[in-house]
């Protein structure tokens, strides 16, 4: 089951959420998780509006910033984020349990 953050903001419930496809929403977007330490101003806050997508898709960016800037504790939000977001892309070298329908392959060298 996927790790998610739950927030509550001016009596609404948010449930952040990152999935392979919202991954790939972001990343054409021009989000890369590689510019986190140098770009850290626009990058994490990119971070935690792609957690919205999933569940929140609709919401608009002012209420996603405004949101931002209401939280505390940024840090561990970040690094609970990061956690996340890199459990979504793991799951793309997940091998199935099952061996039914799965594809061999094999190299000529």
């Amino acid at each position: 089951m996927a790790k998610t953050i739950n927030l509550e903001f001016e009596g609404k419930q948010y449930t952040l959420e990152f999935t392979r496809k919202t991954i790939e929403a972001m990343e054409r977007n021009g989000f890369r998780i590689q510019d986190i330490n140098s770009k850290p101003v626009s990058t994490l806050p990119m971070l935690f509006a792609g957690a919205f997508l999933k569940n929140h898709r609709f919401v608009k960016n002012e209420v996603i910033e405004k949101l931002f800037n209401c939280i505390t504790n940024k840090e561990e939000l970040f690094a609970k984020l990061a956690e996340m977001y890199n459990e979504s892309v793991e799951t793309l070298f997940e091998e199935k349990e099952e061996n039914e329908g799965n594809v061999t392959w094999g190299a000529s060298w």
